[in-house]
């Protein structure tokens, strides 16, 4: 019976699609109309029509409520309504995991995952909180310049560059120059003939020590939807099918101990979810041919590939750099969309949508024989969420 509790191959995301990606504050359409186009571009993707849709399946607080949009399609029948909770961007593979959950279990069979994000409508995530005063939790952060998610994550990336000298900020300015690398061959990313010298990364201002300006996110407008259906169902459609091998979400005891008193303090999240997730998916990190890792920072990124097995804390410098990340060649192909650093930062859910192509042979800067596609989402937030996505060849 343990066999059968498990998502292996019984989902597949057979449908990519999403908007234009804007930078904050120039989107040319209200945040649902961005919802909406992504979710019929992903359903054209998938040669369904959007009334076939029957579950939807978002997260971290997304305004576009499933009946809403259930409406605006016409869908036939809203079976399955979901919200992954808190933790940020941690939720984008949490988000998968919910919706193939409810297919695997035969409470829908077309979900759309989807995440619509307008920073110019209705605020920003990366700037400080504006408020005529502070109590509770932030009453111990602000007052000491503790406010914006730079400064609370830097602390962490702090101590990690302490605790662990085999590694420092190199792997993190490999992380951002790798990701600006992919995106001036993807015409979808904001920072498309923009390119990102070592020189300029380094003369580039600081933000919050050990970050600077290239180290941290951009700030989007714009949308994105997958499509997922029964994997017995997955060769009917256009494109290969992407097979969920594996994908869940959690957090490690008392992660979200307020005001920085978590026991494990130097830590992305992942350290327990990366076994149940790769036990699941029936594969190791030796076998995972392309990587998307959510980069709110970049030292994020470094954390949460040590957690997930792809280089150690000893070996992490000498894994994590430039020429090992950049594809079609290097032996750990990062963000090859661009990611949250130089796509767009849809909150991760863009990086499902390349983890998807690069399976599906459509990435702008595809890996030769790409059987395995893994991504994480949200280090550092709580909870966090992997997903591992596999060809027909691994199952």
């Amino acid at each position: 019976m343990a066999n059968d509790r498990t998502l292996r191959g019984k989902v597949a995301v057979v449908g990519v699609g999403e908007t234009t990606y804007y930078k904050r504050g120039q989107a040319e359409d209200q945040e649902f109309v961005l919802v909406l186009k992504a979710i019929l571009a992903a359903c054209e993707d998938a040669g369904i029509s959007p009334k076939q849709l029957d579950g939807f399946a978002s997260f971290s607080n997304d305004r576009n409520e499933p009946p809403r949009l259930a409406a605006a399609l016409d869908t036939a029948e809203l079976r399955f309504s979901n919200m992954q909770w808190g933790g940020g961007g941690g939720g984008g593979s949490g988000a998968v995991a919910n919706a193939s959950a409810a297919i695997a279990s035969g409470i829908a069979d077309y979900v759309v995952v989807y995440r619509g994000l307008a920073q110019g409508q209705f605020g920003r995530f990366g700037q400080g909180p504006r408020r005529p005063a502070v109590r509770g939790e932030p009453a111990h952060t602000i007052p000491y310049g503790v406010m914006s998610p730079a400064q609370i994550y830097a602390m962490r990336a702090t101590r990690l560059f302490h605790d662990h000298p085999g590694v420092s900020e190199a792997s993190q300015k490999a992380v951002a120059l790798a990701s600006y690398h992919h995106a001036q061959s993807n015409p979808r990313a904001v920072m498309h003939g923009r390119p990102l010298s070592g020189e300029d990364y380094d003369e580039s201002r600081w933000i919050v020590e050990p970050w600077r300006l290239f180290d941290c996110c951009q700030e989007n407008d714009g949308a994105a939807a997958m499509v997922l259906a029964p994997g017995d169902q997955a060769k009917d459609f256009p494109h290969p099918p992407a097979y969920v091998l594996a994908a869940m979400s959690g957090s490690p005891r008392r992660s979200q101990a307020k005001v920085h008193n978590q026991p494990d303090y130097v830590t992305s999240s992942f350290k327990e979810l990366a076994p149940r997730l790769f036990d699941m998916a029936q594969v190791t990190p030796d076998d995972v041919d392309v990587i998307q890792s959510y980069e709110n920072f970049t030292g994020g990124v470094v954390m949460a590939l040590i957690e997930h097995g792809f280089a150690t804390y000893d070996n992490a410098d000498e894994i994590l750099t430039y020429e090992n990340l950049i594809a079609p060649d290097g032996k750990l192909p990062l963000n090859t969309s661009g990611g949250n650093l130089a796509e767009c930062y849809m909150h991760g859910l863009e990086l499902q949508l390349e983890a998807v192509r690069q399976i599906q042979g459509r990435s702008t800067a595809q890996v030769a024989d790409a059987n395995v596609s893994f991504v994480n989402s949200g280090p550092m937030v709580t909870p966090v969420s992997s997903a591992i996505f596999g060809s027909e060849n691994t199952l």
